[in-house]
């Protein structure tokens, strides 16, 4: 399930729709090629949920009673990019195949290409958003820079069966909740938010952030490659041993043994099976629904915004503990 779609809200479908011809428009070039490969995952679908994130903190700021703004559209545009700019990136580090249950830029074109292409995009997002004014340019770049420390903090663990809770906590907390954070004070700032209703977002954000990515990691465990759109276990091949994972390690001696090195594919399916026997899964889907429970705290506690914008995001984070894909 998308939680984009719980979110009903009157404009919302307009100014999704706005949004999507502005991306098209943000990754197009005059070079037909680069056009061709910047907008490749972008044709290929994605949830929109950081770009959503930043349109509907608008909407909190400023009400449902008019369509965003364009600079909203513009900020939301430019945390998108990021985003797919980042996948890009990670798909020539992951030595990816697919993404978006298509072939993924590496394997299409090749590692070169994927890597200036992610380039080109993080450059498009960081025009855009110096077109909104040095503060939201320069909280977009701290949150690019943040991203890079979340993958390195991640790559340092690799196959490491020692691996904390707080190491995996900081990692997700860089590469993915500092973009969700980053997409609601956006949306705040160009609505033109106080600096506490703009707290309140950012930790909103933040904390959907770390629930959106600790699903993700229990999907990875438990879901398929269709329902994926990507290699099922991935995390386990390239020895990204998750939330999930770290707790079984924790009392299942065989598993330990079994992993710190790199698994071949024939044994995938019974680590996972494992991971999931072991019910860590669920202990860490707690973990996340904590995190929702967070963000609904960190909104309900600030004035200032719409109410009916406020029970919208309850649902939609709702709705990221509860997908399925």
């Amino acid at each position: 399930m998308n939680p984009v779609t719980s979110l009903d809200l009157a404009p919302l479908a307009d100014d999704l729709h706005r949004l999507d011809t502005a991306l098209r428009g943000a990754v197009d070039h005059q070079d037909r090629f680069l056009a061709e490969v910047g907008s490749h995952l972008l044709s290929a679908g994605g949830k929109r949920v950081r770009s959503t994130l930043a349109i509907v903190a608008s909407y909190a700021a400023s009400g449902t009673d008019r369509p965003a703004s364009e600079q909203a559209i513009t900020g939301g545009v430019a945390c998108e990019l990021v985003h797919l700019g980042s996948l890009y990136h990670d798909d020539v580090i992951d030595e990816a195949d697919t993404r978006r249950g298509v072939p993924s830029v590496n394997a299409r074109w090749s590692n070169i290409v994927a890597i200036l292409a992610g380039d080109y995009l993080l450059a498009r997002a960081s025009s855009l958003a110096a077109s909104l004014g040095s503060d939201v340019a320069g909280l977009l770049a701290t949150t690019i820079a943040d991203l890079c420390g979340g993958q390195v903090a991640e790559l340092q663990h690799l196959f490491d069966v020692t691996r904390s809770e707080e190491q995996y906590y900081s990692a997700i907390d860089g590469k993915t909740a500092a973009l969700f954070a980053t997409s609601c004070r956006i949306g705040g700032m160009v609505a033109g938010a106080p600096a506490p209703t703009l707290d309140a977002l950012e930790r909103f954000g933040r904390h959907v952030g770390m629930c959106f990515q600790i699903v993700d990691d229990c999907l990875d465990i438990t879901g398929s490659d269709a329902t994926l759109g990507k290699t099922a276990g991935q995390d386990l091949l390239e020895g990204i041993y998750t939330l999930p994972v770290i707790y079984a390690l924790r009392d299942s001696p065989e598993l330990h043994a079994g992993l710190g090195k790199p698994l071949a594919l024939s044994e995938l399916d019974a680590v996972r099976t494992q991971v999931v026997s072991a019910g860590t899964v669920e202990a860490a889907r707690g973990v996340a629904i904590d995190h929702a429970t967070k963000a609904f705290e960190a909104l309900r506690g600030a004035g200032g915004l719409d109410p009916s914008v406020v029970e919208a995001l309850t649902g939609f984070a709702d709705g990221l503990v509860a997908r399925e894909r």
